[in-house]
């Protein structure tokens, strides 16, 4: 007897031509599509695990799994979402079970105040999860006009593997998309960053579901930003991590050449000209 998962996963697999996927064809069958060695080769999985999930012998695929899935049939978001939905109806739904609690999103005063004094500099708050939790002028400057800002609150992870604009934004988008992936691997903890996994991987896809489970760290590398206004900015980072108990870091962008410091210094000026004609 089937399962809804097992049943999605059949038919999607049967509507799939393998020339599209760039695999040869095997001329005529009795079922159309994919065959499941194929799409277990590009899940990484065994065919014998496949078949169990869309028999319904196994009803409790991880997420991981599901990850891999959604990437092999080359799933849109909507796909990704249905897919999961798919999957927690099939292995009951869990519905007393309760969701991970999210990091501590409270910013102590004497990080505020350190923020403070780091003013006109440029300077952020953030977690592993990347939201942005407090901020100097100087960064909602520097990112107001690239989309960032909208969210709430905002969060740099989501903003670069989900909205277009980062691929704009963020020249090295891939270095960035790495090293976003890679601190989530590092935490706050393994049940919220599964959590956080799980809410993001349908809507970001493949160019996020990839990049999972990497252990090794990305290299260090100056940040650049394409700013709408002032071009190309190129900043060095300084990382200093907060105490345990808030896990959280605290951010700092210098400039990594006159360039950016000239550009950011005309950037304020115009910025203080329309406060002044506002006022």
């Amino acid at each position: 007897m089937g399962t809804p998962l097992g049943d999605f996963i059949r038919a999607k697999r049967d509507t799939i031509q393998p020339d599209s996927f760039g695999l040869p064809g095997r001329g005529r069958r009795r079922s159309p599509g994919l065959r499941r060695s194929d799409l277990a080769t590009r899940a990484g999985i065994s065919v014998e695990y496949l078949t169990r999930i869309e028999q319904g012998r196994d009803r409790n695929p991880s997420p991981g799994v599901l990850n891999a899935f959604a990437d092999a049939l080359d799933l849109d978001a909507a796909e990704r979402i249905h897919l999961r939905y798919l999957a927690k109806i099939t292995s009951g739904g869990c519905p007393g079970r309760a969701r991970p609690v999210p990091p501590n999103r409270h910013v102590r005063p004497a990080v505020v105040e350190t923020l403070r004094l780091l003013e006109p500099g440029v300077a952020f708050v953030t977690n592993r999860l990347g939201d942005v939790l407090a901020h100097t002028s100087g960064f909602e400057l520097l990112m107001r006009d690239t989309g960032l800002m909208e969210g709430h609150p905002p969060n740099l992870t989501r903003f670069v593997f989900t909205d277009p604009r980062a691929r704009t934004i963020f020249p090295d988008w891939d270095q960035v998309a790495d090293e976003r992936a890679f601190e989530l691997w590092l935490g706050p903890s393994a049940e919220t960053s599964e959590w956080f996994r799980a809410e993001l991987a349908p809507v970001a896809g493949v160019e996020f579901t990839r990049r999972l489970n990497r252990h090794l760290p990305p290299p260090l590398v100056p940040l650049r930003v394409h700013h709408p206004v002032v071009e190309e900015l190129r900043w060095h980072r300084e990382k200093l991590e907060l105490p345990k108990t808030d896990a959280q870091e605290l951010v700092v962008l210098l400039p990594a050449d006159d360039t950016t410091a000239r550009s950011m210094d005309r950037l304020r000026r115009q910025s203080d000209r329309v406060l002044r004609a506002v006022g």
